[in-house]
C-alpha cells in the first residue's frame, strides 16, 4: 500500500476525528478571502474538518476527495450532512468541478496533489478575483518533543516532514504560485487523553496501523513511555494555526 493509498483505510478515517481542529482565526480568514460567487472548493478535504465548518458563510461547499471512506466518515461528523454541502469523490487533477469558485483551499493536502496538473487546473477553475487558500495547524510541543520525535522517526518510512510553508515557498520560488498573503494564529490550548494523541497518530500516513502491522504495539508503547516519563495524561499542547494564500501562476 503506497502512502496515499492509506488514507482509502476506514480505520485511518475513523481515526480523523482525533486530529486537533483549526483554530476559529483561520476559518475567520477563509471567510475574509471568500468573494463572488459565494461557492468554495476543498480539495484533498478529508473528512470536512475545513468544509463541514466553512458552509456557515459560503452559499455551496464543494468538497473533493479520492476516498470513499474519507468522505463516508465525513458525511456522519458535524454539518457533514449540510445542503449546502456536496461531496464529490474523486482527485482536484480530474474531479468534476463546478467552477467559478470564489474560494479554493486545501488543508495540508496540497503535497498529495500533482502540481503541474492541479495547479493549472486550480487557476483554472478560480473567480477573477479569487484566491486559494492552504491552511494547515501546527502543533506547540512541551519539552518531551524531541523524545516523541525520536520514537516517531524510529517509526516512521520519512525522515523529515514537508511543513505546508516550505512547500508553499517552494511553488513560489518555482514560479507555479504567488502569494499574496500569509498568517500564522496564536496557538490555542488543545487537551487530548495519550489515548486518542496516540489514534491521531494513527490517522497519519506514515504511522497508520496498516503500514505499521506488528510494529504497532511497540510503537504506542514508546509514546506511552515518553508521556509517563513527564507525567503527562492529559496531554496538554497549543494548536496554531497557518494560512497561506494567493493564485497559481
Amino acid at each position: 500500500m503506497t502512502l496515499g493509498a492509506v488514507f482509502t483505510d476506514p480505520e485511518v478515517a475513523r481515526l480523523y476525528r482525533h486530529r486537533a481542529p483549526y483554530p476559529d482565526e483561520v476559518l475567520t480568514t477563509l471567510r475574509g478571502l471568500l468573494v463572488a460567487p459565494r461557492t468554495i472548493l476543498d480539495v484533498g478535504a478529508g473528512t470536512g474538518a475545513l468544509a463541514r465548518r466553512m458552509v456557515g458563510f459560503a452559499e455551496r461547499v464543494d468538497a473533493v476527495d479520492p476516498s470513499a471512506a474519507m468522505i463516508d466518515e465525513g458525511r456522519r461528523l458535524p454539518g457533514g450532512a449540510d445542503r449546502r454541502l456536496q461531496w464529490i469523490r474523486g482527485r482536484a487533477e480530474d474531479a468534476p468541478l463546478s467552477p467559478q469558485y470564489g474560494l479554493i483551499t486545501a488543508g495540508a493536502s496540497l503535497h498529495w496533489l500533482d502540481p503541474e496538473v492541479a495547479l493549472a487546473r486550480l487557476r483554472e477553475a478560480l473567480a477573477p478575483d479569487a484566491v486559494v487558500a492552504v491552511a494547515d495547524t501546527e502543533i506547540v510541543h512541551g519539552p518531551y518533543r524531541p523524545e516523541l520525535e525520536a520514537v516517531i522517526r524510529e517509526h516512521s518510512e520519512i525522515d523529515h516532514h514537508r511543513e505546508t510553508p516550505d512547500l508553499m515557498d517552494e511553488l513560489s520560488a518555482s514560479g507555479r504560485f504567488a502569494i499574496q498573503g500569509r498568517q500564522r494564529t496564536e496557538p490555542m490550548p488543545f487537551e487530548q487523553s495519550v489515548d486518542d494523541y496516540i489514534e491521531m497518530l494513527h490517522s497519519t500516513s506514515t504511522l497508520a496501523r496498516v503500514r505499521l502491522g506488528d510494529r504497532a504495539a511497540r510503537f504506542d508503547a514508546g509514546v506511552r513511555a515518553v508521556f509517563a516519563r513527564h507525567g503527562l495524561d492529559p496531554l496538554r499542547c497549543g494548536v496554531a494555526g497557518v494560512v497561506i494564500w494567493g493564485r497559481p501562476t
